[in-house]
C-alpha cells in the first residue's frame, strides 16, 4: 500500500487514537498493544510545526504581568467520547498542579521547550482504613484527614521535543505535575477517555505533605535523586481544591483541522 503522505500527521494520531482507544470508555476493555504501539510511534514525530505552533518569547509567569493572564492555555483539537486532543502552552516558570485521571488513559509530548514531570500513584486504602500517619508539618486539621492518601512516586523526568511522549494509564502513573524548565514549553495532551464528571472522571488535586521528621530540603533533593533512579518512595497526599495561583486560558488552534 503506498505511504500516505499527505494527510497531516496530526489527522493520522487522531485517528490512530480512536482506534486504540475506542471501547475503554464504557467497558473494561484493554488497550491492544499493537495499536499503542502505533499510536506511540506517531506521537513521538509529532513537532510544533505540525499543529503550526512555534516557541513564544520567555515571560514569566509571575510578577504584574503574570497576574493579568494565565500561566497556562490551551488549544483544543477534537474531542469525542473515546479520546480528547489538545495543546497545552506553559508561560517561563509556570507549572500544571499535582492531578489525577481517574480511569483514564494518556499521552504527554513536548511540542518545544522542556518539562519536567512528577509521576504518582495513590495506594489503595486512604487514611480512613489505614494504619496511623506520621505527624505532618505543618498540621493537617482533623476534618482533612479522610483527603489523605498514601501514595507512591513513581518518577522524575524531564521531556523534551525530542524525547517520546509521557504514558499514563488508570493504575501507573496516573497523578503528575507538570513544570515549564528554562522558559515557555507546550504540549501535545491525549487523554482517553476525556474527562467528564457526570462518568467520575473529574480533575482532583493534590499536594505533597512533608512529615514532621523531615527536613523540607533535603526530602525534595531525596526525592528527584529517587524518581531519576527509576526507584519509587512512598509519600503522603492532601486532596485540595484548585490552587488558587493556577487557572488555564484557551487559545484558538491554527494547525490543521482534524476530523474524526
Amino acid at each position: 500500500m503506498p505511504r500516505d503522505n499527505k494527510t497531516p500527521l496530526i489527522q493520522k494520531i487522531a485517528k490512530q487514537a480512536y482506534t486504540t482507544f475506542r471501547g475503554l470508555e464504557s467497558s473494561a476493555n484493554k488497550v491492544v498493544e499493537d495499536k499503542l504501539n502505533e499510536l506511540i510511534s506517531l506521537v513521538t514525530a509529532v513537532r510544533a510545526s505540525d499543529v503550526k505552533i512555534a516557541p513564544r518569547k520567555t515571560k514569566s509567569s509571575s510578577g504584574a504581568a503574570g497576574l493579568q493572564s494565565p500561566p497556562v492555555t490551551y488549544m483544543h483539537i477534537c474531542e469525542t467520547e473515546v479520546f480528547s486532543m489538545g495543546v497545552f502552552l506553559l508561560r517561563s516558570g509556570a507549572s500544571i498542579p499535582l492531578h489525577d485521571h481517574p480511569g483514564m488513559n494518556g499521552m504527554l509530548k513536548v511540542l518545544y521547550g522542556k518539562v519536567n514531570v512528577r509521576c504518582f500513584d495513590k495506594l489503595e486504602q486512604n487514611l480512613a482504613v489505614t494504619t496511623v500517619p506520621p505527624v505532618f508539618d505543618p498540621p493537617v486539621p482533623p476534618l482533612q484527614m479522610t483527603s489523605v492518601w498514601r501514595a507512591v512516586l513513581r518518577s522524575v523526568v524531564e521531556y523534551s521535543e525530542n524525547s517520546g511522549p509521557c504514558l499514563l494509564t488508570p493504575v501507573r502513573d496516573n497523578l503528575h505535575q507538570i513544570y515549564a524548565v528554562d522558559g515557555p514549553a507546550a504540549f501535545l495532551d491525549i487523554l482517553a477517555p476525556p474527562y467528564n464528571s457526570d462518568d467520575g472522571r473529574d480533575c482532583h488535586y493534590y499536594k505533597v505533605l512533608q512529615s514532621a521528621l523531615e527536613d523540607e530540603t533535603d526530602a525534595k533533593g531525596h526525592q528527584e535523586q529517587q524518581g531519576e533512579k527509576g526507584k519509587e518512595e512512598e509519600v503522603w497526599l492532601l486532596e485540595i481544591p484548585q490552587p488558587e495561583d493556577f487557572w488555564c486560558g484557551g487559545e484558538s488552534y491554527p494547525g490543521p483541522a482534524v476530523s474524526v
